[in-house]
């Protein structure tokens, strides 16, 4: 398992699809992008579920930690059944993120990667996007590491995802 932590717009989704092309192996790649997607509409916009502020803030309520959980358990289910994984998340809790994570993912051989990305750019890209609140990528930059252990860490800055992804690949045992 690969796990992908980083700011908004910081080119993990781009590393990952870059990944699955580039190792030898079908990888899935899975983002919590899609765990947000396929919660219902109550949730969203929800003190319970994920709320987005206008200043790009994210406020993760009660309801939204207990289908995370279950994401993170299945995601573990389908790797320990043979699933090559590559996962795309934004650890919005630094250090206590990743620790859902490991627990999760007890067991399994995972390669934490660290995609780091300077603001401004990640900022430049959320524009580009459209579909970024504005002061998402400012706001997540640094909060995303904070206290994260890395087995490896990829700068998106100047690095094109092709050049992260084979930084990455090389590590894949």
């Amino acid at each position: 398992m690969i796990v992908l932590n980083g700011g908004s717009s910081s080119g993990k989704s781009g590393i990952a699809r870059c990944l699955q092309s580039t190792l030898p192996d079908p990888w899935l790649a899975v983002g919590v992008d899609t765990l947000i997607e396929t919660m219902p509409a109550s949730m969203q916009a929800s003190e319970s579920g994920i709320d987005f502020t206008a200043d790009g803030g994210v406020s993760i309520g009660a309801e939204f930690r207990v289908l995370e959980a279950a994401w993170m358990e299945g995601l573990a289910a389908m790797a320990r059944a043979g699933a090559r994984i590559i996962v795309d998340d934004v650890f919005l809790g630094g250090a206590e993120s990743q620790q859902r994570w490991r627990k999760a993912l007890g067991g399994l051989e995972v390669l934490w990667v660290g995609v780091r990305c300077e603001s401004a750019v990640a900022a430049g890209r959320e524009i580009a996007r459209g579909d970024r609140l504005s002061g998402m990528a400012v706001s997540q930059a640094e909060v995303v590491h904070r206290d994260v252990l890395y087995d490896l860490e990829v700068d998106t800055t100047r690095a094109e995802s092709l050049e992260c992804a084979r930084t990455i690949a090389a590590q894949v045992v």
